[in-house]
This record gives structure tokens, C-alpha cells and sequence, in this order.
């Protein structure tokens, strides 16, 4: 009967201490992983949640970068990491809603190991091209790349990611062959765009959008169904001959599964309240990102719609992840 009384005064010691965690947290550091490196769009809204997050709490929330396979690397350290709150990733939507289609297997389940937060925002890419290539619009370069198959190149953050996935799906559309160059980052890619190394590149509209207006690159079409925002006049694929064209990037907070409910709450809404300020929004909007910040179970349904969606385009292109 004492070892039993025993057991139950352990236990409910323990729970104390789970609870006690809980209402505390963060009573240390807290790491948010991305994917991809330092520049791109993934490390851009992170960081923006970041600074928001330590300021509310008092505690650093720092951002690492640890780059590989689409954001596989990152994901799955988080999707293995202790479920306590103090490991999160800033995730792309090509690591959580397509790479289960593009690799054959993945060292973790997107949907069973990770938790929800938040999606933060979206974005869309933009297809520029090096000034040098002659081509004025999207119907002069599908022509020139029929002329010269295989010759044009796109470079990309990585296999899998929304700016390969927007150059597959236009070369299924178009009918044309271009050579994918995959990077580590789009930070990487735009050097080579303007210096010629690279053709073209369907980017994030936050690296693209600031050499596009200084006339640095030129920008043909707009990957998202309505036109953005950001650069109103940009017409999208969609209206310049490639009908249901639909390719943006977002980007959301996760933790590990096993998270207490409490706490994936807690970062919820302080993450819903950075969010919401005019502040937040309007440099998310001066980037070409759109904020969105909806709940866990709304992003769950976001996932839960778009891995289908994905494995059918991935399927169609006929492409697969070697990495």
C-alpha cells in the first residue's frame, strides 16, 4: 500500500512539475530552425517572429539556419527534438505539403511529427530573367527555349522548393526544356541570375522585387492566380497563357509532436499578436509578403488540403528528389 501511495505522490509530483514548466515557459532560450539560408524568405519571416517573440517574453528567441534537402534537414532535427516549446522550425510549405511526394522517403512525417502553430505569411514568386536573355514576355521565352531546348536554366532555394516546383510546372505547361540548377538558398541564386551564370529564376517576390525595380532583372509574370499586390502591374502566368497556374510559397511555425497543447497556444498568441501590428504587417507587405497568421487547426486543414494537390502536380512533371 506505501509503494502504491508512493507511486501516486511521484506522479503527481510530476504532473506539478509538467504544469509548473508549463505556465513558465519560456524560462530559457528558445531556438527557431529554418530550412534555408540567411536572406531568403523562410529566414526573413522568422526572423520577423523572432524579434517579436523575444521582445514579448523576455527570453531570445534565436534563429538558426540549418540548410538541406528542401528543408528536410531542419524539419526533421525539430520533428526530433524534445517536445518542450524551446525547439521550433519556421517551416516552407514545399517541406511540409510537397516533399512527401517529391522523395521517396522522409526521415519524418510532416503531419504525425510536427505540430502546427501558425502560418505565418505568403508570398509568390516572380519568373525574371538576366536583362541580357531576349526575351520581352512569357510567349518569346517559351519560343526561345523551344529554339534552344535544354540550353536556359533556372536556378532555385533547393529541389522541392516553390521556386523548383513554379519552373517544373511551366515546363510541363509550356512544353519546353530548361535545366534546373538547384542552390542552397535564393539568396545564392540571384548572383548568378544577374551575372548570367543562370538564365532565369522563378524567385520569392521578397529577393526579386527590389532588383526588379532597379531595373536589374526582368520580371515577366507573377506565379500566383490573382496578381500581387506588391507589383500590380506584374501580369500573372496565368493571364499571359497558362491557365490555373498556382505557385506560392508560405511559411509557418511548427513544433514537435508531443508539444503540450498549452504551450503551442501560448506561442500561438503571441505570434497572432506581432502579427497583427500595422508595423509587422507593413514590412512584411515593403518585402512582397502577405501576412496570413491563422490558427493550428487552420493550418492543419492547409496541409491536409494541399499534399494532394502537390503529389498531383510533382506526378505530372515527372520529377523526383535525388538528394
Amino acid at each position: 500500500m506505501k509503494a502504491i501511495y508512493g507511486a501516486a505522490a511521484l506522479a503527481l509530483l510530476l504532473m506539478a512539475g509538467t504544469a509548473t514548466a508549463q505556465t513558465s515557459y519560456p524560462d530559457k532560450q528558445v531556438r527557431m530552425l529554418v530550412g534555408f539560408a540567411a536572406g531568403g524568405p523562410a529566414d526573413i519571416a522568422a526572423r520577423i517572429v523572432a524579434d517579436g517573440l523575444s521582445e514579448a517574453w523576455g527570453k531570445p528567441v534565436v534563429v538558426e539556419n540549418v540548410t538541406g534537402a528542401a528543408g528536410n534537414v531542419s524539419a526533421d532535427r525539430v520533428a526530433k527534438a524534445a517536445p518542450d516549446g524551446y525547439t521550433l522550425t519556421m517551416a516552407a510549405s514545399s517541406t511540409i505539403a510537397s516533399n512527401v511526394s517529391l522523395y521517396d522517403k522522409l526521415p519524418f512525417d510532416p503531419v504525425k511529427d510536427l505540430v502546427p502553430i501558425s502560418q505565418v505569411c505568403f508570398t509568390p514568386n516572380i519568373l525574371a530573367l538576366n536583362t541580357d536573355v531576349p526575351a520581352k514576355n512569357l510567349q518569346e521565352l517559351v519560343a526561345l527555349a523551344r529554339a534552344r531546348p535544354g540550353e536556359l536554366t533556372f536556378g532555385s532555394a533547393g529541389v522541392g522548393t516553390s521556386q523548383h516546383l513554379s519552373g517544373e510546372l511551366f515546363k510541363a505547361m509550356a512544353g519546353v526544356n530548361l535545366q534546373h540548377v538547384p542552390y542552397r538558398g535564393i539568396a545564392q541564386v540571384m548572383p548568378d541570375v544577374l551575372g548570367g551564370r543562370l538564365t532565369m529564376t522563378f524567385g520569392n517576390i521578397s529577393a526579386v522585387l527590389p532588383l526588379m525595380r532597379e531595373n536589374k532583372l526582368r520580371a515577366l509574370a507573377v506565379t500566383s492566380i490573382k496578381r500581387s499586390a506588391s507589383v500590380p502591374d506584374l501580369p500573372t502566368m496565368a493571364e499571359q497563357g497558362f491557365p490555373g497556374f498556382d505557385a506560392t510559397a508560405w511559411f509557418g511555425l511548427f513544433a514537435p509532436a508531443g508539444t503540450p497543447t498549452s504551450i503551442v497556444a501560448k506561442i500561438h498568441a503571441e505570434t497572432a499578436k506581432i502579427l497583427a501590428r500595422a508595423e509587422v504587417r507593413e514590412k512584411f507587405a515593403t518585402l512582397g509578403m502577405e501576412v496570413i497568421g491563422n490558427t493550428p487547426a487552420q493550418l492543419a486543414e492547409v496541409i491536409k488540403a494541399e499534399i494532394p494537390v502537390w503529389a498531383k502536380v510533382i506526378k505530372a512533371a515527372g520529377v523526383k528528389a535525388t538528394e
